[in-house]
């Protein structure tokens, strides 16, 4: 299986996923404190949205990829 299928093959699942999902969210730690023995951290959850667009376009730019990939081969 060449480079270019396994691209394709990616990038389709993920546009198929972006618009399954719509959005993801993670969580990151911005701030540390240690004074003393006592440890302070803040953890703040972020949204990622992600545009319809974004997912249809992996879609094609996949399906076309493989399509490419099987003219040349």
């Amino acid at each position: 299986m060449s480079a270019a299928r396994i691209a394709a093959i990616v990038l389709i699942v993920a546009g198929i996923l972006g618009l399954v999902y719509g959005s993801f969210s993670y969580t990151k730690e911005t701030h540390e404190a240690k004074l003393g023995p006592v440890e302070l951290s803040v953890k703040d959850k972020e949204t990622v949205n992600v545009p319809v667009w974004a997912g249809v376009g992996a879609i094609v730019i996949g399906g076309a990829l493989l399509l490419y990939g099987r003219r040349k081969s």
